[in-house]
């Protein structure tokens, strides 16, 4: 994922965490903040110390890179959002985590199914 793709800043990030609405499933907590005019959307990620050693946070944080990889043409440019995991990631399957990203950005109405 590109680093113009990314929330990056700690201003960024609390604006989108306090302003924003957020939805959840078992796996995820999907926090979103409209930016008006933007070309493409932003995320950011936070896997905790809760879900392992670093080898293990990285994991989840590849496996949910990938899946905003291959839903990229249907999520709506002018988002900022932060997907934040919980406990009951650990042990899922990239395409648990995949489906688990569709849901929440389902619930949020920031994903489109035409493209």
């Amino acid at each position: 994922m590109k680093k113009a793709y990314r929330v990056k800043s700690e201003q960024d990030f609390q604006k989108v965490f306090h302003e924003g609405r957020s939805v959840a499933n078992r796996q995820l907590v999907l926090y979103t903040y409209p930016k008006i005019g933007q070309t493409h959307f932003r995320v950011g990620l936070s896997v905790g110390k809760k879900m392992g050693n670093a080898v293990k946070r990285n994991q989840i944080k590849r496996y949910l890179r990938h899946g905003l990889i291959e839903l990229e043409p249907y999520i709506e440019n002018e988002w900022d959002f932060l997907l934040i995991a919980r406990p009951d990631i650990r042990n899922k399957s990239y395409e648990e985590i995949k489906h688990s990203i569709q849901h929440v950005m389902n619930l949020a109405g920031i994903i489109h199914k035409e493209k």
